[in-house]
């Protein structure tokens, strides 16, 4: 799809190519063609953005220029593109920030005055309300379907299906009763993780302030129309896009949108250079950034679907949801008992037509095979041990979307962080003052000041401050403002000085915001007589105005020598990636008395260092994503110590704009920090490390991280700060933002994965003893050892309860010294089945042999069967405590409580059914003295050959 972008400057037109984003070889395409053609000055494409800027001599028209970009992409691929008309209700796009301010109004057809209320109904029936799709939701019925979606589900229903065609209804019921109660507890465990998560939805301010008919009038956000001009001040939500046509002091919290922690100052100043990143417009407002300080006038450009957050939306939307490592092996593993099962059965079955067996029963034999080749338990047994590690997330504040999202999270292989809002707690906060005598580093708390220069400069920090500060009704300080502003103020109050005191001993009589020309605040304050000048803002500016310092309380002179040194503190300042300011008063401008430096950050969040180690010792790679710049981006890198050997690499947004993606692939692998990143690189990242075979996590807060978020193979967003957004596509939610709960959620899916690798284990080689047994038995003509009803009954008796404990094991100690598990290892490897096949066939040759003892007893009928039966069964049973471990269960290893509780309960069911009343039901018959010695016999000899063989194994 091609759609034309207009433009109002003569000679240039953008397009959007929908086939170019991310597509480094149709960029190459299209720019050398269209340079090669006559009347084209030059063509830049952006894969990033799927736009093509074109200039072109004037001669040509836009409509001219945009058949040629048609053909040539029909040359790279004839099916590539269908050329799309802007519909009558679709918004024009520019790049608003490089037109003036007279070119922006005239284009929208409204005036610095606003439009009238009849233009705006107009323009509200023409573009619709200012209003965002709703996010597609799970739903109810969706989520109960989901559970039905396996393989081994599948299988179960199909040998229900076949069991009712025989006329084994008994048996179709209880494996659908298998059926419906793993649906359940997969259902209410997700259903209940829903709710919980839509709690946590915020709604959006729903009236706004803009120009109407000449008035400030306020409106229906979703009433905002293109050419409204918007009223903006301090705390407001920016209702809708705007270019900014007026701005007194301006800043503007883009973190939700942009990804960088700093508030940015803006300006109505036309931007020159093409496709400006979207941090950098500092002359826009965007949908849902807040407003912190100062105030403006904005004429909206985009609505809706159209704004920034819109076009989110849409990337959201057509982001593929990946699946995980072990939904899908699960589903091989299902695949490969379709196979086996299918073969055995064919055999066994022509085996016993050759023989001369009814067509019928062998049918029914058959279909009796199926169903002892399909573990039951195995859907069960993976949902609810999901289930429970969902319910134990829930205990430490994490809400898990998906069952399947926690055993994920066990198998990720690289975790890239959003920095503001996850790593860091996006909020200023003062870590360095630097005064002439001292420099003081701050910690949580409150510190002392011991020197009255200090005091005095945490003292005009305050005065010269826009924050609103007031005490609720329990005493405690109430602070509003700019993230930059309340820090200053808290600094203050950690300090102990009495904040409303101080303010009311100094007055404010006027104040000169920061402008254009003027990067410093100055205020004015009543003092006695005098008027009390307090300064901060830019060092550099600040120090320019200063002709004195203060040493010991007293004012001297500034030296040129102590004019560099303070140069070179804020040089060293800066690179720590501190927000600099410079602070000074007096009562004369032009005599003004330095005080000194005061550093600031957006605090790295507490214990996220130690995390990040412990990322490391489990052996997973962790990477860093920010809005923010290099330098500020490489000073958390290093504190944070975020390469696992020391030697941080770092690559900004601009080296990936004519990156192809074979490089961008080898590149990502080895870089731990992206800086200056779009939420269109975030998503190009995330994809590009699995392209190369990785499972990635991704965390974030901002809708700018919700593509990325949905497209990893496990999100995780945060539950406290994060956007709606990020919370509806995210697989995990950190519900009190605490990250450092990501590694207990680590260490659960590991140990779930392990733990339904031994029921996984135990069922298979379980059930494959069945299938031996019943397969040389009808092959050699010693009638069936097993009815289908007794088939049903083993497997429901064995695969449930005693799977069900194996996947309650207890953490393995060093859980979290080994390196995640690759994508690719099956849940069964080649060696695991070999030891199966030996497992099965010491079961299998165990039964056989009691099953050889009835029949030499009592001759072949229900008592030998009834013998065999109990073997078997007796045998699985005993054999769960040979799946707990590689190690022979005689080591020392710790108890499993619920294995012993569940072979407690499953072998007094297996006694029950040999009572009156019930053996009928099962054909069973009674058993002497002599049959029960020959079945312990039978249950045991193979745990013991198994376990001398491991003894050996690990001996050789």
């Amino acid at each position: 799809m091609i759609q034309a972008i207009h433009t109002a400057v003569p000679g240039r037109a953008r397009y959007r190519v929908e086939k170019l984003y991310r597509c480094t070889e149709l960029k190459q395409h299209l720019e050398f063609y269209l340079s090669q053609r006559s009347g084209i000055v030059s063509a830049n494409a952006n894969i990033l953005t799927g736009n093509i800027l074109v200039r072109f001599e004037l001669a040509l028209s836009t409509d001219e220029v945009e058949e040629l970009i048609i053909e040539i992409v029909q040359t790279y691929n004839p099916h590539a593109v269908t050329l799309q008309k802007l519909s009558s209700n679709s918004q024009k796009i520019f790049d608003w920030y490089a037109l003036d301010i007279d070119a922006v109004l005239a284009e929208l057809q409204t005036s610095d005055t606003g439009l009238t209320q009849v233009v705006a109904n107009q323009n509200l029936q023409k573009y619709g309300t200012n209003t965002l799709p709703e996010t597609a939701t799970r739903s109810e019925w969706s989520m109960l379907l989901e559970q039905f979606q396996s393989l081994p589900v599948g299988l179960l229903c199909i040998a229900a299906g076949l069991s009712v065609v025989t006329g084994g209804v008994a048996d179709a019921l209880v494996i659908m009763g298998v059926v419906g109660i793993n649906a359940a507890i997969g259902y209410v465990t997700e259903s209940q993780s829903e709710k919980i998560i839509h709690s946590l939805k915020s709604r959006d301010r729903p009236l706004t302030f803009v120009l109407r008919d000449r008035q400030i009038v306020e409106i229906s956000t979703a009433e905002v129309v293109p050419g409204d001009i918007l009223v903006l001040k301090a705390g407001n939500y920016v209702a809708a896009d705007a270019r900014l046509i007026v701005t007194e002091d301006l800043s503007i919290d883009e973190s939700a949108l942009t990804g960088e922690s700093l508030p940015v100052s803006k300006s109505t100043a036309s931007l020159i250079a093409a496709d400006i990143s979207l941090g950098d417009r500092i002359n826009m407002a965007y949908k849902g950034t807040l407003v912190l300080g100062g105030q403006g006038l904005g004429v909206v450009v985009a609505t809706g679907k159209f704004t920034e957050i819109g076009k989110l939306q849409a990337m959201i939307g057509e982001t593929p949801i990946q699946t995980t490592p072990l939904a899908r092996q699960l589903d091989e593993v299902g695949s490969q008992l379709v196979m086996l099962a299918s073969g055995i059965c064919a055999l066994v079955f022509a085996a016993g037509w050759l023989r001369g067996y009814g067509l019928l029963q062998m049918l029914k034999t058959s279909i009796s095979l199926a169903v002892a080749a399909v573990p039951e338990g195995l859907p069960t047994i993976a949902t609810t041990i999901l289930a429970l590690g969902i319910q134990e997330m829930r205990k430490h504040k994490v809400l898990v979307r998906s069952l399947n999202a926690v055993e994920a999270l066990g198998a990720v292989q690289k975790i890239c962080l959003d920095k503001t809002g996850t790593i860091t707690k996006n909020q200023m906060s003062v870590v360095e003052i630097h005064t002439d005598t001292k420099l003081i580093s701050l910690v949580n708390g409150h510190f002392d000041v011991a020197d009255a220069g200090t005091l005095k400069l945490i003292q005009i920090a305050v005065l010269c401050n826009e924050s609103a500060v007031m005490r609720d009704d329990n005493g405690e300080y109430v602070v509003t403002g700019s993230a930059t502003e309340n820090a200053l103020v808290y600094m203050a109050i950690a300090a102990g000085v009495d904040v409303l005191a101080l303010r009311e001993q100094y007055p404010l009589i006027e104040t000169q915001p920061r402008a254009e020309n003027r990067n410093y605040m100055m205020t004015q304050h009543q003092h006695y007589q005098q008027t009390l000048l307090a300064v901060k803002g830019s060092p550099v500016e600040v120090l320019d105005l200063c002709r004195w310092r203060l040493n010991d309380g007293e004012r001297v002179p500034l030296t040129n020598a102590q004019r560099l040194a303070i140069a070179l503190e804020n040089d060293r300042m800066a690179g720590k990636a501190l927000r600099v300011l410079g602070v000074a008063y007096g009562y004369d401008s032009t005599e003004l008395i330095w005080l000194g430096l005061i550093g600031m950050a957006d605090p790295v969040r507490h214990g996220v260092k130690e995390l990040i180690a412990q990322f490391h010792q489990a052996g997973i790679d962790t990477v860093m994503i920010t809005g923010d710049q290099s330098p500020t981006a490489y000073a958390i890198g290093k504190e944070l110590q975020l390469s696992r050997n020391d030697q941080i690499q770092i690559l900004d947004a601009q080296d990936l704009v004519n990156i192809n993606r074979e490089a961008l692939q080898a590149l990502c692998d080895k870089v731990d920090i992206f800086a200056r990143i779009s939420p269109a690189n975030k998503l190009q990242i995330v994809q590009a490390l699995q392209a190369v075979g990785k499972v990635v996590a991704m965390t974030g807060d901002g809708i700018n991280d919700a593509p990325a978020l949905k497209a990893a193979n496990v999100g995780v967003a945060m539950g406290k700060a994060g956007t709606d957004a990020a919370r509806e596509v995210a697989d995990i939610i950190l519900e009190d933002n605490n990250l450092e709960t990501m590694i207990v959620a680590v260490s659960q899916g590991r140990t779930i994965y392990n733990n339904i690798r031994k029921a996984v284990h135990f069922l298979l080689a379980t059930n494959l003893s069945e299938i031996i047994v019943m397969a040389i038995a009808t092959a050699g003509g010693f009638g069936q050892p097993l009815n289908a009803l007794q088939l049903l009954w083993l497997n429901l008796v064995t695969d449930i309860f005693p799977a069900l404990a194996l996947a309650l094991e207890p953490a393995e100690p060093d859980i979290l010294q080994k390196p995640p598990r690759s994508p690719d290892e099956p849940i069964v490897k080649a060696s695991d089945f070999q030891r199966m096949l030996f497992e099965s066939t010491t079961l299998s040759g165990s039964t056989l042999a009691a099953y050889a003892y009835g029949i030499a007893r009592y001759g072949i009928g229900t008592q030998a069967s009834t013998i065999a039966f109990m073997s078997l069964t007796l045998g699985q049973l005993l054999h769960s405590l040979s799946c707990r471990t590689e190690r022979s269960i005689f080591d020392d290893i710790p108890t499993n409580h619920y294995l012993n509780l569940a072979l407690g309960g499953s072998l007094t069911l297996q006694f029950l059914v040999l009572a009156p009343g019930l053996r009928n039901l099962l054909k069973l018959t009674p058993l002497d003295g002599w049959d029960l010695l020959v079945i312990a016999s039978s249950a045991l000899f193979p745990l013991v050959v198994n376990e001398s063989t491991k003894n050996q194994g690990t001996q050789q």
